[in-house]
């Protein structure tokens, strides 16, 4: 453990050629919001706008050969990739990034400004695995070396320079640590580092609840794959916890796993852009919106790692709309309106004078006594469509509620 710190110390030192310390930062809104201490440490600003360049750098820097940098391979479609890139031109190495063929073009951009002449990308595979397989491929036949996103000795041990900031940062040791799960990675070198450093700081994790792989691997004894992973949180939704990392947690109790809804992640996003000017990605905002989950936080100083801020403003009218509904404060219904003069103005005349109508569509296909309408409600607070439903129930209107029924929302909203 003690040569771990070292080489910890040894990373952080050799990180400093890229960039400083990310900030630790009090947040008053949530400290007051808490009765508590709370910090953030700000991975989102580092050049990448993620953590993810920590373990990527200290990976190749000692990989690569005076006069000979070498051949570099990664498959990932964020954070992971643009570390690497960043990393590659750093050193002069040569990169190959291969990236699903369905990955966003401002990722792809993105992940070629950071790289430049150094990288090259490879598109391939309508899912990751494929794109995997293919990277893995290619390095067997060109004589490449592959770069773990998460399950490698070098890259936990370049996570955990996150941990050594934030000691020397906060001058003491924080009574609890926050900490987003993707591969694991991250949290795998922040508790190993802290085990020895700050033998009282005691850990939370959070998962977002459509990808909680070391939850499922701490109850089953070892990582196990998920049978299915919501895509939303991207830079956290993983099928399966890496070996390393779950070597370093298995240590942990289920109980300190703490699942995140996707939906809710959504609200917190917004609170922290609209209320501190923060923008963070989904799995950035993990570890903060897990903080109402941890019990009684008074008077504790609590440290949540903001993982990452790559977020494409185009998701931003999905998240609102996400988060409204998490809320309350929107819903979906398919309403069988009958055919007859005035059947939509007694429809309207339910509405109350803060339900706005967000989406009306009408579904009917054929010449029938009924029809279907598509109809979306916002409103000012949770009560109002509770009140509207009670109102089309009384009037005799059949309607269905479809908001959380995943399936006719993907097809129908």
């Amino acid at each position: 453990m003690e040569n771990f710190v070292a080489s910890v110390a040894r990373a952080e030192a050799a990180l400093r050629d890229l960039f400083e310390p990310t900030p630790l930062q009090r947040n008053d809104h949530l400290s007051a919001k808490f009765g508590a201490e709370i910090w953030l440490k700000r991975e989102d600003l580092t050049p990448v706008r993620s953590y993810k360049l920590r373990g990527a750098f200290n990976a190749m820097r000692k990989r690569v050969m005076p006069g000979a940098p070498g051949h570099f391979v990664c498959a990932s479609a964020g954070n992971h990739a643009q570390g690497v890139a960043y990393a590659c031109r750093h050193f002069g190495a040569r990169g190959t990034i291969f990236m699903p063929v369905t990955t966003p073009g401002q990722k792809i951009d993105k992940t070629r400004m950071f790289g430049g002449d150094a990288v090259q990308i490879v598109l391939t595979g309508d899912y990751f695995d494929q794109t995997l397989a293919a990277a893995q491929e290619f390095c067997n036949q060109q004589g490449a070396q592959f770069l773990s996103p998460f399950d490698a000795p070098d890259v936990i041990e370049g996570q955990a320079t996150v941990a050594l900031e934030m000691l020397a940062q906060l001058g003491r040791a924080p009574d609890l640590v926050v900490l987003p799960v993707g591969g694991g990675g991250l949290s795998a070198g922040v508790t190993r580092y802290l085990q020895t450093q700050a033998t009282a700081t005691r850990f939370a994790f959070a998962e977002p609840l459509g990808g909680a792989s070391l939850k499922a691997a701490l109850q089953a004894g070892g990582p196990v794959a998920l049978p299915r992973v919501d895509s939303f949180v991207d830079g956290a939704a993983v099928a399966r916890i890496g070996a390393l990392p779950f070597e370093a947690l298995a240590r942990f109790d289920p109980s300190d796993v703490h699942l995140s809804p996707e939906d809710r992640i959504c609200c917190t996003m917004l609170e922290m852009l609209n209320t501190e000017g923060i923008v963070l990605e989904p799995a950035g905002a993990l570890a903060l919106d897990v903080l109402g989950d941890l019990g009684d936080l008074s008077g504790k100083t609590v440290v949540a790692v903001c993982s990452g801020g790559n977020f494409d403003f185009e998701r931003l009218p999905e998240v609102k709309e996400r988060a409204q509904r998490f809320q309350g404060l929107k819903k979906y219904f398919v309403l069988r309106m009958p055919q007859r003069p005035g059947a939509l103005r007694d429809f309207l005349d339910l509405l109350g004078p803060q339900d706005d109508i967000a989406r009306f569509e009408y579904l009917k296909k054929s010449a029938r006594n009924f029809g279907s309408v598509l109809i979306g409600i916002e409103t000012s607070a949770p009560a109002n469509l509770t009140a509207l439903m009670a109102r089309l129930d009384g009037s005799g209107f059949a309607y269905r509620d479809i908001t959380n029924d995943g399936i006719l929302s993907e097809l129908l909203v």
